[in-house]
């Protein structure tokens, strides 16, 4: 309970008031200093806080009212600041704590520190949202080039619009995070010797075919390795990955007449040469999966 004297002042008996929730009187400010409230408003920090930092004597209002409640004079808030650049820095409150009271410590300089370092992690802050924007755009586009140049670099069978079809198919693997990131960083210089060594690629597989190469042949397997690092142009392609990728070739009608406009039964035959050669490195073609 509560009894008030005769100055009017509130004696606290048995029931303890605190700064948080007393009643508060427009911008919290008086004739002392400013109270808790307004300085937790001002620099956007809680009231537990700053009375944490009062009981660990980080920042210690330099009065009370003559209620008993904490005021913070503009010298306190200043403390304030200071302990929120360092703390947003990263260092500990123990530490802050001893170098603000350092007495040898000048304040200008410290002040000069700060801003240096502060313009350190703006910058490298900078250059991670730099980074992350390359990476979202990458994620929606991956091939940096206009659509047209795509088809002048690709063939005119080419189609712009099968990266969005293969995003919606396999936006969610990490396979595509690979590509897009790589995608993203190759230059228009870097796509027209990718394209190049697919058309090289394409032929070999055709003439090979054509000659009657055996899978599981020195030559076919060569060619399966060709095959497996310009997949890994895109993403890290394992002999696993290939035999899924065999399977697709043959399943999917698309995959299918793509290859088979090459060579008659092209496909297949890749299919066949992909699986020989997993299992030459110690892939089981039957129970291989995409890993």
């Amino acid at each position: 309970m509560t009894a008030v004297n005769s100055a009017g002042r509130v004696a606290d008996t048995g029931v303890m008031t605190s700064d948080a929730t007393r009643p508060t009187s427009g911008t919290d400010d008086t004739p002392e200093g400013m109270t808790v409230g307004r300085i937790a408003e001002l620099v956007g920090v809680s009231v537990r806080t700053l009375h944490h930092w009062d009981d660990i004597g980080l920042v210690r209002p330099g009065g009370r009212t003559w209620a008993g409640y904490r005021v913070y004079s503009g010298e306190d808030l200043a403390r304030v600041h200071r302990v929120l650049v360092y703390r947003e820095l990263g260092f500990p409150l123990a530490q802050i704590g001893r170098i603000l009271d350092d007495p040898d410590t000048d304040a200008e300089d410290h002040l000069h520190r700060q801003r240096d370092a502060l313009e350190e992690r703006i910058a490298r802050l900078r250059r991670m949202v730099d980074a992350v924007d390359q990476m979202l755009e990458a994620s929606k586009r991956g091939i940096r080039l206009s659509p047209r140049r795509q088809i002048e670099i690709f063939g005119d069978d080419w189609r712009p619009e099968q990266v969005e079809d293969a995003r919606r198919r396999w936006g969610r693997t990490p396979q595509w995070e690979q590509y897009a990131q790589r995608a993203a960083a190759l230059s228009e210089a870097d796509w027209e010797k990718v394209a190049a060594d697919t058309d090289t690629l394409h032929a070999d597989l055709a003439a090979a075919r054509r000659r009657g190469v055996a899978p599981g042949s020195p030559e076919a397997d060569a060619l399966a390795e060709r095959h497996r690092a310009l997949m890994s142009t895109y993403f890290d392609c394992t002999h696993s990955m290939q035999v899924c990728m065999g399977r697709m070739f043959v399943q999917d009608p698309g995959y299918t007449a793509y290859y088979d406009r090459f060579a008659p039964g092209l496909a297949r035959w890749l299919s066949e040469v992909l699986s020989a050669n997993a299992a030459a490195n110690g892939v089981d073609p039957r129970t291989a999966v995409w890993e």
